[in-house]
């Protein structure tokens, strides 16, 4: 009587005994992952994720020529996955066969571009081969291809530092070659700083990020994305700025007469996907008291600050019925951080005057991060992101309002008042802190 013939399990029984083998070894139950692999590997001798699982484990005990075999066996069994031929390169490194080493990685990134080992493994058999500069650009181009927030997977954890390293010094090296060749057109020019172009060449260097607006309602195009805006667009600001005393003194009125005046700056209903507000909804920690709030002046707050509602009023401020100007004193607790966040619309600008601010008060829009300064303003676009830290033990206080931006014509204004009337009245949408 025959016996009956072995049944070969199915993918998903196969691939799974390999995982359960793998999380057994990960936990450091070796007896049961070890009895696992031998099981699958006896099942289903020819399949590559057992090929590849045995030929991992081969190169953990360092029996590279037997990890070759695995991993060769594999790929010829499956020859159009990337990561076969990635640990085929692997255990060719190790065994010092570096032209192999090389087809094998050609072979995994021809079908997987972006595969991120194999950028890491071609970057550091380039940077063997002593060609440095082009070993940190497919470095950078591997880091770029892990998703912001991942961990990199700890088998390639220490490579993954390494590269960060090799880019950081690349770039080091680059900046002083570009400055060796630019410092001779800046003495032409006058030594004039030219801060357009070193923003420019810090993002092509890697040190400055790039942030472009995102506005949560209305994006106007084709006009200057700026972080922090120059003085020069607004000729008010040095009368604003000479205010800051009797500003500041009608805000301190109010801390003491009218707290009840103030209210969470982060008031979102019941019901809305809050993300990042989470931890400040309804919350006082970041409050308000506002002066105009959405084309609406608060009488009563107007009155107890009749000096800074005068130099408001001086100020050619952005106006939208229904939604602009808005100015209030903004209060940030102690050590309370606003989470990065971008601003409902860049046809107009956002301008702090700072009131009262203890050490370490910081604020980032886009790659640029600042300190307030007492009765220092600036005018900046909250379409970029931007967030605000006061790491201190006592509050801050700064005074906050809109204009237009400075970059739209007269007709252009007219209309966006007029648009974001009609659309704000056709959706009957709620107001700007609820959208």
């Amino acid at each position: 009587m025959n016996a009956p013939r072995p049944v070969t399990p199915d993918d998903a029984t196969i691939i799974g005994t390999v995982q359960a083998s793998r999380a057994a070894a990960a936990a450091g139950r070796t007896a049961e992952a070890e009895q696992l692999l031998v099981q699958v590997a006896r099942a289903a001798p020819n399949h590559p994720a057992v090929l590849n699982e045995l030929g991992v484990v081969m190169m953990s005990r360092g029996s590279h020529e037997q990890a070759f075999a695995m991993f060769d066996r594999a790929t010829k069994v499956e020859p159009g996955r990337a990561a076969l031929w990635s640990n085929l390169a692997s255990a060719l490194k190790a065994l010092d066969r570096r032209q192999e080493e090389r087809e094998a990685l050609e072979k995994a990134l021809a079908l997987e571009p972006r595969h991120v080992s194999a950028l890491l493994q071609k970057a550091a058999l380039l940077e063997e081969m002593a060609d440095t500069r082009n070993a940190a650009r497919l470095y950078q181009q591997a880091l770029a291809n892990i998703a912001p927030g991942t961990a990199p997977a700890p088998s390639i954890r220490e490579l993954v530092e390494h590269a960060r390293q090799v880019i950081q010094a690349d770039q080091a090296a680059l900046s002083v070659e570009l400055e060796a060749r630019l410092s001779e057109i800046r003495a032409r020019h006058g030594g004039e700083a030219q801060h357009r172009v070193d923003r420019c060449l810090e993002m092509s260097t890697g040190r400055r990020t790039a942030y472009f607006p995102r506005p949560t309602f209305m994006y106007f195009p084709e006009i200057p994305a700026i972080e922090y805006f120059e003085r020069e667009y607004f000729p008010w600001l040095a009368q604003l700025e000479a205010a800051t005393d009797d500003i500041r003194n009608e805000l301190t009125n109010v801390l003491i007469a009218d707290r009840e005046g103030l209210q969470a700056y982060i008031d979102f209903p019941e019901g809305l996907p809050i993300e990042q507000w989470k931890d400040l909804n309804h919350s006082r920690r970041w409050s308000a008291y506002f002066l105009w709030n959405q084309g609406t002046a608060v009488a009563s707050h107007l009155a107890r600050c009749p000096k800074t509602a005068a130099a408001l009023s001086a100020i050619p401020r952005c106006d939208v019925p229904g939604r602009a100007p808005t100015a209030f004193f903004s209060i940030l607790d102690a050590n309370t951080t606003i989470p990065p966040h971008t601003g409902v619309t860049n046809t107009r600008l956002t301008v702090h005057l700072p009131l009262i601010v203890p050490p370490n008060c910081r604020f980032r829009v886009g790659s640029t991060t600042r300190e307030w300064e007492e009765g220092k303003a600036w005018v900046f676009d909250d379409t970029i992101e931007h967030e605000a830290w006061n790491d201190s033990d006592t509050a801050r206080a700064i005074l906050i309002f809109d204009v237009w931006n400075p970059f739209l014509k007269e007709v252009e204004r007219d209309m966006v008042r007029a648009a974001t009337e009609v659309i704000t009245t056709y959706y009957q949408l709620p107001p700007e802190g609820q959208l």
